[in-house]
């Protein structure tokens, strides 16, 4: 089987493999290692057309998405861009913000919807936009150094790319947990919550292609989906290590009782916890730092109809997305953490209570006649 080629140097890296059947494989590596494969407005141009066209090529018969370097599948998107942007828009909706957030989750939608079999190797790093790229994939590998999260509680954002979706079908109060917390999840955790499906060594991903490239492809998408499932599973069987247990099952129980109740009762039950489990003590002292505002807008979440569709729920996404930056705690978030790097954000509210209800409807009301996202 052809080896992998790395010399491109565009931030997207495209190539298909040959398989015994005739079929093509397609494979989109992200290529901006230093960055931990974070995504900016180019790459998610190159995908989406490529993706596109590998979707309607007969001859392509799966997908492959994975990252440069062992670090990170992709550490989430190019925050610093949309910071700059919305400086410069001075309280209004920046252009350049719309843009971004419309072609991520336009892209994000493709790979939920693409048909055929498509999947993520979620090794290292797999947070926020990269998240996104691997809710939708039908195949969600994961590995021993795969540490994934929604961490945008940090930065006074929320959890977008369809966490207003995949979140609320998580088991119990674990969404919510996830979202208000950043909790990182292993890749046990991962699986536990439907967030991957599958399970195999770091070291495995080049023997994991060449079984692709012997699978019977056949065009048929039902079955190229259960032979690419069997052949997973039966990798997994033979060379992985135990993933081990859990945390967020073991303690499903206590998960449900903190995150029980209004949003003041959740915060209050938060404070109050007295632990030596790290897990738990790096959830609350992540959660506790986090915007107050984002703990507005991620209980809202899942607060959603659970009949929205999932283009609906991109729609309410992204009238949410582009009001955060204008309205929101997140210039504010972005430079503690990243421009002026102190680590001290001075958040606009103090605490939930303080929060005018009318601030939140306006970040969670569409600011368009015609929505970007009407013909999804």
């Amino acid at each position: 089987m052809e080896k992998l080629l790395m010399s491109c140097q565009q931030p997207v890296c495209f190539q298909t493999l040959k398989t015994a059947s005739g079929k093509l494989i397609g494979v989109a590596t992200l290529n901006a290692e230093k960055a931990l494969n974070a995504l900016n407005l180019d790459m998610l141009r190159l995908l989406t057309k490529q993706l596109t066209d590998w979707k309607n090529d007969s001859e392509i018969a799966c997908v492959v998405l994975d990252g440069c370097g062992e670090k990170a599948f992709c550490a989430g998107g190019d925050v610093r861009a949309l910071y700059d942007a919305s400086i410069e828009s001075k309280g209004e909706i920046a252009a350049a913000a719309q843009t971004f957030f419309t072609e991520e989750y336009q892209l994000d939608f493709l790979i939920h919807e693409f048909g055929k079999p498509l999947l993520v190797w979620g090794n290292g790093f797999v947070m926020g936009g990269g998240v996104g790229l691997m809710a939708g994939a039908s195949h969600r590998v994961v590995t021993e150094t795969s540490q994934i999260a929604m961490p945008e509680v940090t930065i006074g954002l929320y959890p977008d790319v369809g966490g207003s979706y995949f979140l609320n079908r998580m088991p119990g109060k674990t969404g919510l947990f996830l979202g208000l917390t950043a909790y990182q999840m292993s890749a046990a955790d991962a699986c536990y919550v439907g967030m991957a499906n599958h399970f195999l060594n770091n070291d495995d991903k080049e023997l994991m292609f060449d079984a692709m490239a012997t699978l019977d492809w056949s065009g048929d998408i039902g079955m190229d989906h259960q032979r690419l499932d069997e052949m997973l599973n039966e990798l997994t069987y033979k060379t992985a290590m135990p993933k081990g247990e859990s945390v967020l099952a073991l303690n499903q129980g206590l998960i449900d009782t903190l995150m029980t109740g209004s949003l003041t009762d959740i915060v209050a039950r938060i404070g109050e916890i007295e632990t030596d489990e790290k897990w738990l003590s790096r959830a609350k002292s992540a959660m506790l730092a986090g915007s107050p505002i984002s703990w507005q807008l991620i209980y809202r979440q899942t607060q959603l109809d659970e009949s929205l569709t999932l283009a609906d729920t991109f729609r309410w996404e992204l009238a949410v997305s582009v009001n955060c930056l204008a309205v929101g705690d997140f210039n504010e978030g972005v430079r503690a953490l990243l421009i002026d790097k102190d680590r001290n954000p001075k958040w606009h509210y103090g605490s939930v209570g303080t929060i005018p209800s009318e601030l939140i409807d306006k970040i969670t009301s569409s600011p368009w006649e015609s929505h970007p996202l009407a013909d999804l």
